[in-house]
């Protein structure tokens, strides 16, 4: 049904950037609230994967450089366009996932020490209940100098990490933690926890680099922060 969605929503208000596709409206998405005209109907990017795309694109050499690229929960909108690329050795991984290349637990990773140059791990941890141990696991395997992209849904006012596992309810559960089998709400303080497991973590505001009619054709939540973690 995708192209067929993709055809009718044809136009040029918003673009998708991933594509390059217009249309003259995106897609409702969401769980514990429905958020309206955000998923784009080519790729079936959200918000986030639209803003990952462009400090990629823009900011790293990850198109161009020879890197040994790990993807955790392979995102539709980005596996294609990756697997296509010469210039990375690209492997995917999830516990669960049909398409992954390898599967693995993130708290007990297959991989030798230093093996990636570039780690993709966007909305996964929220999901993992000992977080400490899968953030060790990604710092273990980064290669020295390597970047990870560890995006997570948080909340900006939040300074504190909120976690309830007395909370069993499937209907409460995706009203407080915005779905039901994520484990916990991310407070501001998720950065500095990269930071103590031994990252180097710039909580980088890319949406400044973006002019405000662009975050809007792009529909891009302007203030979102991205996790770029070195090593």
């Amino acid at each position: 049904m995708r192209p067929l969605v993709a055809f009718f929503l044809k136009g040029d208000r918003y673009t998708d950037p991933i594509d390059g596709k217009s249309y003259r409206t995106f897609l409702p998405y969401g769980y514990a609230s429905v958020r309206e005209n955000v998923l784009a109907p080519g790729t079936l990017s959200l918000e986030r994967h639209r803003l990952f795309w462009l400090y990629l694109k823009n900011e790293t050499s990850f198109f161009s450089e020879t890197l040994n690229v790990l993807h955790f929960a392979p995102e539709q909108a980005f596996l294609k366009k990756f697997k296509k690329l010469k210039n990375i050795n690209y492997t995917t991984t999830d516990l669960n996932s049909p398409i992954a290349d390898v599967k693995a637990d993130i708290c007990a990773l297959p991989f030798k020490d230093n093996s990636y140059d570039f780690i993709i791990c966007n909305h996964v941890l929220e999901h993992i209940p000992d977080d400490t141990k899968a953030m060790q696991e990604l710092y273990r395997v980064l290669a020295p100098g390597g970047t990870a992209i560890l995006q997570v849904p948080y909340q900006a006012q939040r300074a504190i990490t909120f976690e309830d596992n007395t909370i069993t309810d499937q209907k409460k559960r995706t009203r407080i933690f915005g779905q039901y089998d994520h484990v916990r709400v991310y407070g501001t303080d998720y950065f500095d926890k990269l930071r103590s497991i031994g990252f180097h973590v710039d909580a980088l505001d890319y949406t400044k680099n973006i002019s405000e009619d662009d975050l809007e054709r792009y529909r891009i939540c302007s203030g979102e922060l991205l996790p770029v973690c070195k090593k």
